[in-house]
């Protein structure tokens, strides 16, 4: 006999600590799951932990709730996971397998627990809704409708399938973010050590040599004077502003000012707004097709979204469905948000009933949208800044040296 600490949680999902003899790991853990006990982490006082095959031994030293999951891993745990349940291997066996192997702890401590759930007899898919940071309410639910229709590796594929297409155009994204974002930091950082640095030493210059300042140069100095005097007032204040900004777009009228923002300012909103028909469009015809019901997909959908001015307009049309009128009308109503083209298409979608297929071509002619949106913006935005930077370091240079040619006019006269 043996004495075993555990962690688990009750029937509310509270948490209980305690200690318990048996002979061994799997038999402690099965006396805690006739207690109504779910198994968080259990291991055996005084040294090692027993335990048999397939038990597993959870030490609970990272927090599942804390986990972190790339949806990369997220990609290749689902791959794997429909490849092995399509080879016939029963799906807690899956589960154990791939929580053994898996490297990031957070997702290991995630699946371990998923395990436990479903070894005590909970469905997956509940198993998999109780860590919503790892998965979410799109995967639950088409899980879900996996082992309701029975067809759970083929809807595992599906999952994997619009990941991987999530995290392309996730890519694309981000690379056509990243060089403006690199040269703007560049453009902050060398204007800024132009004013600390360099500015203050001909300054010095300039008035040992007593000559009258254009007023370019009159007004570099002073800003430079202000960054370099009163930091204590622009540094805070920087800071205060930068938190209260990120505080305020939390809040409900900012994060709806700055989703407006994100879909209809200069450049960039084009490229947002397609991104965000492409989801819609995508996660959509996924769901759907898995067999979500409609209006629950219409939900999740908005959930998902990511902009508020979509998800009250997905919610809308949620309702109309649900009071039976169609899915286009509402979407019409908004056509800066939902193009023409794309309320029609869903129109004849329902009419005809092919919904699903035209959900996709919309979805894959807006990813082509967005690949030739990013390659046109990183083909414009690169003079762009190039020309920005130019200007900002020519001023500052200008106002460097028209003192210099001052004086030299007046030695010549």
């Amino acid at each position: 006999m043996a004495q075993f600490k555990y962690e688990a949680k009750d029937a509310s999902g509270k948490r209980v600590e305690g200690t318990l003899v048996a002979n061994s790991q799997d038999e402690a853990q099965s006396n805690l799951g006739k207690q109504g006990l779910t198994v968080v982490s259990i291991a055996q006082q005084g040294g090692g932990a027993g335990g048999g095959a397939g038990g597993g031994v959870f030490s609970g030293k990272v927090s599942a709730k804390s986990a972190r999951v790339k949806l990369k891993e997220l990609v290749i745990f689902t791959r794997q996971l429909a490849t092995m349940i399509s080879a016939g291997i029963p799906l807690l066996e899956c589960l154990e397998i791939l929580a053994e192997q898996q490297e990031n702890p957070g997702f290991k401590a995630a699946l371990e627990e998923i395990v436990l759930d479903v070894r005590s007899g909970t469905d997956f898919s509940s198993a998999l809704s109780k860590h919503p940071r790892v998965f979410e309410d799109i995967y639950v639910n088409m899980v879900r409708a996996g082992e309701v229709s029975g067809q759970i590796d083929d809807i595992l594929v599906r999952l994997a399938e619009y990941q991987e297409a999530t995290a392309k155009l996730r890519g694309q994204i981000v690379s056509a973010m990243t060089y403006p974002v690199i040269s703007l930091v560049l453009i902050f950082g060398i204007v800024g050590f132009l004013l600390v640095v360099i500015i203050p030493k001909f300054k010095e210059i300039f008035s040992s040599m007593g000559v009258e300042l254009p007023w370019l140069t009159r007004v570099i100095m002073d800003i430079s004077d202000f960054m370099v005097d009163q930091w204590y007032i622009w540094v805070p204040g920087a800071v205060v502003g930068f938190v209260g900004l990120k505080a305020y777009t939390k809040t409900v009228p900012g994060r709806r000012q700055a989703d407006w923002l994100k879909l209809f300012m200069p450049v960039f909103g084009p490229l947002f707004k397609k991104v965000s028909v492409s989801r819609f469009a995508r996660t959509f015809a996924t769901l759907i097709s898995s067999g979500v019901p409609i209006l629950g997909a219409l939900e999740i959908v908005a959930s998902t979204s990511g902009n508020v001015l979509i998800e009250e307009l997905v919610l809308a049309a949620s309702e109309s469905v649900r009071q039976g009128d169609t899915l286009a009308s509402p979407l019409a109503t908004r056509p800066k948000l939902f193009p023409p083209m794309v309320t029609r298409m869903i129109a004849i979608g329902e009419k005809s009933g092919a919904l699903e297929t035209l959900l996709l071509k919309i979805s894959e002619f807006y990813d082509q949208e967005v690949e030739q949106a990013v390659e046109q913006l990183t083909s414009l935005i690169e003079p762009i800044m190039i020309c920005v930077m130019g200007v900002v370091v020519g001023t500052m240079v200008l106002a460097i040296f028209l003192p210099i040619f001052e004086l030299q006019k007046s030695l010549q006269s």
